[in-house]
C-alpha cells in the first residue's frame, strides 16, 4: 500500500520536494507574495547600506543593533559586513526576506535595502532627498502681505 513509502521528512533536505505552492492564496497584484513563498525554507541574502560614511567598526555596530532587533523579532539572522558601510544579511528562511527589508527601511541610518537585485530606499535616502529638493527648488517667497492700516 502506499504506507510503505518513505517518510517525507525523513528524506535528506535536497531530496525533498520543495513546499507546493498554493496559488489559490496568492494575490497576483503582489509580487512579493509570489517571492515569500518561492522562499520558503530557503536561504537569501539581504544587502544594506548604513548613511553617513561610516567606518567598518561603526557599521559593524549599527548593523549588530538591527540585527539584535531582528533576533529579538525571532529572525534568525546572520551577518556579514561587507565594506565601509555594507553589511549583507543572510537569511535562513527567505519567506521572512520581506519583514526583514520592511525593518531596515525604517532605520534611521538605512540608506537603502537590495532583496533579490530590487533595491528599496530607506529612512536616510528620503533624508537625502528631502535635503536635496530644499536646496534644489529656489524658496518660494511668501506673497507680501498688504500692510495692516
Amino acid at each position: 500500500g502506499e504506507d510503505d513509502d518513505i517518510e517525507e521528512g525523513d528524506l535528506p533536505e535536497h531530496k525533498r520536494a520543495p513546499p507546493p505552492i498554493d496559488f489559490s492564496k496568492v494575490d497576483p497584484s503582489k509580487p512579493e507574495e509570489l517571492l515569500k513563498l518561492s522562499k520558503k525554507g530557503k536561504t537569501l541574502m539581504v544587502f544594506a547600506t548604513v548613511s553617513g560614511e561610516p567606518t567598518e567598526k561603526e557599521t559593524e555596530e549599527i548593523t549588530g543593533l538591527w540585527q539584535g532587533s531582528l533576533f529579538n523579532a525571532n529572525f534568525d539572522i546572520q551577518r556579514f559586513v561587507v565594506g565601509s558601510n555594507r553589511v549583507i544579511f543572510m537569511l535562513r528562511d527567505g519567506s521572512v526576506a520581506w519583514e526583514v527589508k520592511d525593518f531596515l527601511v525604517s532605520q534611521e541610518r538605512c540608506v537603502d535595502v537590495t532583496v533579490e537585485g530590487q533595491v528599496f530606499p530607506g529612512k536616510a535616502a528620503q533624508k537625502d532627498d528631502a535635503k536635496k529638493k530644499s536646496q534644489a527648488e529656489p524658496q518660494k517667497r511668501a506673497a507680501p502681505r498688504k500692510q495692516e492700516l
